[in-house]
């Protein structure tokens, strides 16, 4: 019952977050949204900091699960690249949350936050070394530093991912995606 009751109160926050942004919803709202009492939120959790850093994780964990599962339905390394780009473009999207937390300069001062961009930043380093290994050991790729061929990938889609998010639809994305991976395969060297 509990449990319920803290899983009920992170789905309403979750959808309010989405909807106004933490800055503009309020405690009371969430309250109404999971039809509780103020003080019966403020008994699991202790501001409205801590819903939304338990909206942010929620979010992070379904993020990276989806990302896992694109990942593990390719065969090969490049496929599973492009896999990895287009998951995390299109949950980044759908999972305002994270998004938001990920991108939002006024959320800076909140450490919780700065952790959730450190941890998810080193988990998509892994996940795309990881790949990028693989091609190796296959011999596909040629990459002298699997580190920051890793780090600049995912610079690189952070860069990309606000104007993308915010102009271009998912048939687009994945255009862009096939054309950035093309650059990354192939090089902008005449051979």
């Amino acid at each position: 019952m509990k449990k319920n009751k803290k899983i009920t109160i992170i789905q309403a926050a979750q959808k309010l977050f989405a909807q106004f942004g933490f800055d503009k919803t309020t405690v009371d709202e969430i309250a109404r949204g999971a039809r509780i009492g103020k003080a019966t939120l403020y008994h699991y959790f202790r501001s409205k900091e801590d819903v939304f850093k338990e909206v942010i994780e929620k979010e992070s964990r379904i993020l990276n699960v989806k990302v896992k599962e694109a990942i593990d339905k390719e065969e090969t390394p490049k496929k599973k690249l492009r896999a990895f780009v287009l998951a995390r473009m299109m949950y980044l999207n759908e999972l305002a949350n994270i998004y938001n937390a990920l991108r939002d300069e006024f959320l800076n001062h909140y450490a919780f936050i700065e952790k959730t961009r450190e941890k998810d930043f080193h988990q998509e380093i892994k996940s795309v070394k990881n790949i990028l290994n693989e091609g190796i050991e296959k011999n596909i790729f040629v990459i002298k530093d699997v580190e920051l061929t890793s780090f600049a990938i995912i610079s690189a889609l952070k860069g990309l991912e606000y104007p993308w998010s915010i102009k271009i639809s998912l048939p687009d994305i994945e255009e862009n995606v096939d054309k950035l991976l093309e650059i990354l395969f192939q090089g902008i060297v005449k051979r």
